[in-house]
């Protein structure tokens, strides 16, 4: 338990340095460019990790459904997406959005047993886990308007 812990502690934080390292790269490249450099040094990555760690069984063929086989692609998607939506809404709010969204996608697929995952019960309970951070989000957005609208009333007219 404790070391999936730390794994998942791990993976968060390395997501949350990857976003600032690709809303960078977006600032010159673009968002193409940004995911094909993310993917792209992902593979090579990959690659080389494998070849270390399994050596020539990376390559043997697992059996599978052949759509499993397709899933780097939805990390397309993701790239594109979520670096288009730090530039659009800042890194926090983006990334809470995006974090949430997994969390709900998890609880429903499963609740449902999708995708060849085990059957979930749902509660309540998980529900208002999922709607305490939205609720969390909602506050931190709001939170920050009203916050800089207060300061901005204190400058005087004429200072801004």
């Amino acid at each position: 338990m404790i070391a999936g812990l730390s794994l998942a502690l791990i993976a968060g934080s390395l997501v949350g340095l990857q976003n600032i390292f690709n809303s960078k790269v977006n600032e010159r490249a673009g968002s193409w460019a940004t995911t094909t450099l993310v993917l792209g040094l992902g593979f090579l990555a990959s690659l080389a990790l494998g070849l270390i760690v399994e050596g020539k069984q990376l390559f043997a063929p697992h059996p599978m459904q052949l759509w499993y086989w397709f899933s780097g692609l939805i990390g397309v998607g993701v790239v594109t997406c979520l670096v288009q939506g730090i530039r659009l809404l800042g890194p926090t709010y983006a990334v809470s959005i995006v974090l949430t969204a997994q969390l709900g996608f998890a609880l429903l697929w499963d609740s449902l047993g999708w995708m060849g995952l085990d059957k979930v019960p749902f509660t309540f309970s998980k529900l208002i886990g999922v709607l305490v951070i939205v609720g969390g989000i909602v506050v931190f957005k709001l939170g920050g308007k009203r916050g800089r609208a207060r300061e901005a009333s204190k400058i005087p007219a004429g200072f801004s």
